[in-house]
């Protein structure tokens, strides 16, 4: 028998939080990277990272139970564990920020955690619809910002030359969009606490569900970021806007209103994972 808060999750639970937790609003400028890096290396910088952040993913998945009889059901505990409890905090939680990469989070956390414990399992299982509806936003507003691109189709003289820009200013924009399409596959700061939703015995240890739901959500995340970054890309060239929604002029009320909106639901639905 497992000890502490009941553990119910089903794989596909696991889907829809590392969806919400991995898509998001960054998936709109990686066309804007891709200008800074051109086809040749921005494909071959997307795909490096794809294969690399999903390899690390599947390390994780397996730490959660490297003890026998002890779940890191955080990745802070995971980090006090490798590092010493005096050490491992200094080390994991400062990546953890910063992949978050906003201290609004923080702040959220702050308010809302006297009255919604949700890093518990319990809390994580029942807000685990809340995620299918972030997932769907994703998934739906980056349908619509590659659709609307082929729908729009190429600018007059589009041109896929790299930006023109001063030597050292383009060094630090091109490291600006190896960053832009590094932390468009996070989600690993919260696996430990996505996997200590998911069940788990000797026989069926968690980490075979987890993986599963993985793989599907990294399949969702491949469906919703390469097409966004080579139509983007394709359609506007070395003029591609930082956010590709801004190049779309029709249909101004669906670019505008549904997939900002979308955003805006995605966001407030991954604050919970």
């Amino acid at each position: 028998m497992e000890k502490g808060p009941p553990r119910q999750a089903k794989w596909w639970y696991s889907t829809f939080h590392t969806v919400t937790a991995m898509v998001g609003a960054g998936v709109l400028s990686l066309p804007y990277a891709m200008a800074y890096l051109g086809w040749g290396p921005g494909t071959m910088v997307m795909v490096l990272l794809w294969c690399i952040t999903l390899n690390t993913m599947w390390q994780l998945i397996q730490l959660h139970e490297c003890v026998p009889g002890t779940r890191f059901d955080r990745y802070y505990d995971l980090g006090k564990h490798a590092f010493g409890p005096r050490l491992g905090p200094w080390i994991v939680l400062p990546q953890q920020l910063i992949v978050q990469d906003q201290a609004i989070l923080l702040d959220l956390h702050i308010w809302v955690h006297p009255f919604l414990p949700v890093s518990a399992p319990q809390f994580r299982f029942c807000f685990w619809g809340v995620s299918v509806a972030a997932a769907v936003m994703s998934l739906s507003y980056s349908t619509i910002a590659w659709v609307g691109c082929l729908s729009r189709g190429q600018v007059d003289n589009v041109s896929y030359d790299y930006k023109q820009t001063s030597g050292a200013d383009y060094i630090f924009r091109v490291f600006n969009a190896l960053g832009q399409i590094s932390i468009a596959s996070a989600g690993h700061a919260v696996v430990m606490e996505i996997q200590a939703t998911v069940p788990s015995t000797p026989e069926n240890p968690s980490r075979g569900p987890m993986w599963n739901g993985v793989v599907w959500a990294y399949f969702i995340n491949a469906i919703c970021y390469f097409p966004v970054a080579f139509t983007g890309y394709w359609a506007f060239g070395q003029d591609v806007a930082d956010n590709v929604l801004v190049g779309l002029e029709r249909p101004s009320w669906l670019v505008a209103a549904a997939a900002n909106l979308m955003v805006v639901i995605h966001v407030i639905g991954s604050y919970q994972v």
